[in-house]
């Protein structure tokens, strides 16, 4: 499948600061995760595929073109929501993204539709200097959406939204992403991105240090899975090895293996002389990944 967006051994310099070194990476059609610390070089890395900044080194390509060209025609198939969103407050939530629909040629009526989609159909007649933040988040998320684009930089898209409108809002990334769109999700709320993300990025201080699969990134760091168990009898039976078992919530108990052990840990829970009453098998979670390969990469030249 051919990728949408391509990052070949790019660096971004500050003066002496590198906020982004050596940093390679291939996006196709789904949704993708950049996760790190503030500072680590994710927005860095979207104002370089919007042509906002130039690399120092390195090539960036966007929809098969360079995002730093004077004439940059792949901006129209991309959507762009900021970390900070900020409109005109004296404008209404339509005129504001009836102004966007022009800059990008799409049709208004059309484009106006999208104040549905993300909840603010009641409030589209209302001046933005009104809105909360939540809501400044959603018509920014709307703005992002005009012309249904190919590829779409989400900065930090969930704050300020409700349990319900976070849902909403990842119900309409997993649309985009099977009718074909790059989508690129960078946030601090990595348990949210755990179930919907495809593949992850893990930056930290400007490298990446991290790239796949949550499966992939968990056979890679080989990580213990947590088992919780509410046992029948005590002493709780396992073999040898298995363990230690500490409290965990009332009448629970918690341990770990080693992910090649995880079946003969149930096969003993679930086949041994006093099976348990209850269990759950937690795998390594991407918080848990995302403070191991920042443990465990190696240190900078």
């Amino acid at each position: 499948m051919k990728a949408a967006i391509k990052i070949e051994g790019v660096t971004k310099r500050y003066g002496s600061a590198e906020a982004v070194r050596e940093v390679s990476f291939a996006l196709s059609p789904g949704a993708v995760a950049l996760v790190g610390h503030n500072g680590a070089g994710k927005t860095t890395l979207m104002k370089l595929m919007l042509g906002l900044v130039r690399p120092s080194s390195g090539t960036v390509s966007v929809l098969g073109e360079n995002p730093a060209a004077g004439q940059f025609a792949a901006r129209r198939r991309l959507g762009y929501l900021p970390e900070n969103v900020s409109f005109n407050a004296a404008l209404t939530g339509r005129e504001t993204l009836a102004f966007y629909a022009r800059l990008k040629g799409e049709p208004v009526a059309r484009t106006l539709d999208l104040l549905d989609k993300v909840g603010l159909s009641a409030a589209g007649a209302r001046r933005v200097g009104t809105y909360s933040k939540g809501m400044r988040q959603r018509l920014g998320l709307a703005q992002a959406l005009i012309g249904e684009p190919q590829v779409l930089l989400l900065d930090e898209p969930t704050t300020g939204l409700d349990p319900a409108l976070r849902l909403s809002f990842y119900e309409i990334v997993h649309d985009l992403g099977q009718r074909g769109a790059t989508v690129l999700l960078s946030s601090h709320a990595l348990s949210e991105l755990e179930e919907r993300a495809e593949r992850v990025i893990i930056m930290d201080h400007g490298r990446m240090v991290a790239d796949g699969s949550i499966d992939e990134l968990r056979r890679i760091a080989r990580l213990p899975v947590r088992f919780r168990v509410r046992p029948r009898a005590m002493p709780l039976s396992l073999p040898q090895g298995l363990g230690p078992v500490r409290p965990a919530s009332a009448g629970w108990l918690d341990f770990e293996v080693d992910a090649d052990r995880k079946i003969e840990a149930l096969q003993a829970l679930v086949c041994g002389g006093a099976p348990a009453e209850d269990l759950e098998v937690i795998p390594p979670t991407l918080d848990d990944l995302y403070a191991h390969f920042l443990r465990h990469q190696e240190p900078a030249a």
